[in-house]
């Protein structure tokens, strides 16, 4: 797989990683056997860099993760985690050095390491990207070994370019796929511009990129997919990133029909993805060994054409534009 430098980390990894947010929790029940299945094939499939946090499934995820190093010490896994959304309340307050310590304590059992290559700060309150307290207890965590670098994981535009003013930060991790394209307005040139590396979330817009799923799709009651479709848990963005499911499926049966041969329609969404080489590495999850297979297969495709990638503009214009582009 090719490899792209991971922002100020100094590391490259494969332009494909794997989101774990799905083996953790709030997408149905994945069994640990299975998931641990699904993680082997990933790093199996050239996947060299995996995204976690410490609320996936209250620690779940990391624990997954933290034994899949234990079993593959060699093969060079770099692995994020974010922190902050343990705070109750989640206000710009609770986010100082002492959380931070206490929180990564936890990361670090969880994953079984003494230095976390990253750690993210997980969508914060809007104050907190301001705060140059906050970004100096990060530089501190650091300096004491716990953390090699860190960075954030942002809900809108607007945050990401404050968090570019901090120095000392490594990444951001945005949402970026089809139905939400404002980041390469702004976002991802001055990213570039700063060194600093762009990680794309939610790339299949929650499934309904994957072209599997129709107006009639019943989700499970634990699927956050079911309970968060209007923000009722977090950030509605991060859910269909923020598109009306029946707008979504229709947009997205309109996407399928231009996926070109040897392509499935989810490759064809991480392409268009991949195809930005300001992005660092894409982050699809995966809940079986041939969902994290194809994933990292995107890699290996061609880059789509300009027909291609004009009509998918054109479709997010006129469908998806007027309902998401604002909001984040």
């Amino acid at each position: 797989m090719d490899k792209r430098l991971l922002g100020k980390t100094g590391r490259k990894i494969g332009v494909v990683g794997f989101g774990a947010w799905q083996i953790g929790g709030s997408w149905g029940e994945v069994s640990r056997e299975a998931a641990l299945e699904t993680l082997d094939a990933a790093v199996d499939a050239g996947v060299t860099f995996i995204d976690t946090a410490d609320v996936y499934g209250d620690g779940r995820s990391e624990q997954l993760v933290g034994e899949l190093l234990r079993q593959r010490p060699h093969d060079h896994l770099t692995v994020a985690t974010k922190m902050g959304r343990r705070a109750n309340p989640h206000d710009a307050g609770a986010y100082t050095l002492d959380a931070f310590r206490t929180w990564n304590d936890r990361s670090r059992e969880n994953l079984g390491v003494d230095t976390i290559d990253l750690v993210q700060l997980h969508c914060p309150p809007p104050a907190v990207y301001q705060s140059e307290q906050v970004f100096g207890a990060l530089d501190t965590m650091v300096e004491e070994q716990r953390i090699r670098a860190y960075g954030v994981s942002v809900e809108t535009c607007e945050e990401a370019l404050t968090a570019l003013r901090h120095p000392g930060l490594a990444t951001i991790q945005i949402i970026l796929n089809c139905f939400r394209q404002k980041p390469l307005e702004a976002v991802l040139p001055a990213a570039a511009a700063a060194g600093v590396g762009i990680i794309a979330r939610v790339p299949l817009a929650s499934g309904l990129l994957s072209g599997r799923y129709d107006e009639s799709t019943r989700f499970a009651a634990d699927d956050h997919r079911t309970f968060n479709r209007h923000g009722e848990a977090f950030d509605k963005g991060e859910t269909f990133s923020g598109v009306p499911y029946d707008i979504g499926v229709a947009a997205a049966r309109d996407i399928a029909a231009l996926t070109p041969e040897g392509y499935s329609t989810a490759q064809l969404a991480l392409r268009w993805i991949i195809d930005r080489p300001e992005v660092s590495v894409v982050i699809p999850g995966a809940r079986s060994p041939e969902q994290a297979r194809a994933n990292a297969e995107a890699a290996e495709l061609a880059p789509l054409g300009t027909e291609t990638t004009e009509a998918i503009r054109e479709i997010y214009a006129d469908r998806i534009r007027p309902l998401v582009h604002q909001h984040w």
